[in-house]
């Protein structure tokens, strides 16, 4: 199920068949950390099941999972052990090593000491919906976010995306929502919820963060109309989402609601992801088109904001047309 979702705009003339993208994601299936190596990332069965398809339509909708592993050895430890051996270099020769030798004493201890680290395994699953030409990301952050696209970078040709972009940004439409006099004045099947963070854009940086307060309330308002901005908003789509809306257009904390998930209509182990799937992608669909309609439409590629709080410069990211071989919070936000 999708927790977290970050959502992308594929580009014209990309029409790949299912079996195209399974055969993209083949050569590039994830394998565990070696003994001395850092990070492995690669792709797996969302279905979960050993030697399944790597990439699973599911009511139209086609389905893939990104494993990341890394192993992370702490740096005051890779230091002290390096501050041994330089200790000992010098105790030895009656000299110090350089910058350099330094440097490689400190790679040199890295790889003594990887073997000895726990591996933490993390993986996004990744949503294509060529229908309305959008790629969805299951992550919390623009980091995790990045190493996915990179990874698609390396497999699927033809494709290029961008960062749906608003025309008016998120951190307006709260504020306009954050001040409106009654909930009225809240956009169509929205909701404002309990909990939010303000942050104020002077020098100080102040925020302020309520939860599981009740936000249509002039307390709440006088901060805004002192500076202080949205920078996340809990919100429930329709009466079946809550999530939080971030100003950069992430949605946080997806829950479904009391009642949403007995939709699925099965209990059947061998059902369960399916259903799952079906519900999620159904849900999310409409709940991304609300949104991006309450936010003024979408933005064109090139084209300005019509609000000072326009969000970020369109990122896009072009990926070659030739085929490759070769947590966050779960606290409910109100």
């Amino acid at each position: 199920m999708f927790k977290n979702v970050m959502v992308y705009r594929i580009g014209e003339g990309f029409a790949p068949t299912l079996a195209d993208v399974q055969a993209a994601l083949e050569p590039i299936q994830f394998v565990e950390c070696g003994a001395s190596q850092e990070k492995s990332i690669g792709w797996v069965p969302p279905r979960g099941e050993a030697h399944g398809p790597l990439v699973e339509s599911v009511a139209g909708q086609w389905i893939m999972k990104l494993m990341i592993e890394s192993k992370a050895v702490p740096g005051n430890v890779v230091r002290r052990k390096a501050d041994e051996r330089i200790a000992e270099i010098e105790a030895a020769t009656g000299r110090k090593p350089g910058k350099k030798e330094k440097r490689d004493l400190m790679d040199e201890v890295l790889l003594t000491l990887l073997p000895q680290a726990f591996a933490r395994q993390s993986s996004v699953l990744v949503w294509m919906d060529l229908d309305n030409r959008r790629l969805v990301l299951n992550a919390g952050s623009q980091g995790k976010a990045d190493e996915v696209m990179s990874a698609l970078m390396n497999v699927m040709g033809g494709l290029s995306v961008s960062l749906i972009q608003t025309v008016t940004s998120p951190q307006a439409a709260m504020t306009q929502w954050l001040l409106a006099p009654t909930p009225d004045e809240w956009p169509a099947d929205l909701t404002v919820e309990r909990e939010t963070v303000l942050k104020s854009t002077g020098e100080d940086a102040a925020s302020v963060r309520f939860t599981r307060h009740h936000l249509a309330n002039d307390d709440v308002r006088k901060h805004v109309l002192e500076g202080k901005l949205p920078t996340q908003l809990a919100l429930s789509w329709d009466g079946r989402v809550a999530f939080v809306l971030t100003e950069t257009l992430q949605l946080k904390k997806v829950q479904y609601l009391d009642g949403v998930m007995d939709e699925s209509g099965t209990d059947k182990k061998e059902d369960r992801f399916d259903a799952d799937m079906a519900l999620s992608t159904g849900l999310l669909a409409p709940l991304i088109d609300s949104l991006i309609e309450a936010l003024g439409g979408e933005m064109e590629l090139g084209a300005a904001g019509t609000d000072a709080l326009t969000a970020n410069p369109v990122q896009k990211t072009v990926i070659p047309t030739v085929l490759a071989g070769g947590s966050d919070d779960g606290d409910p936000p109100f």
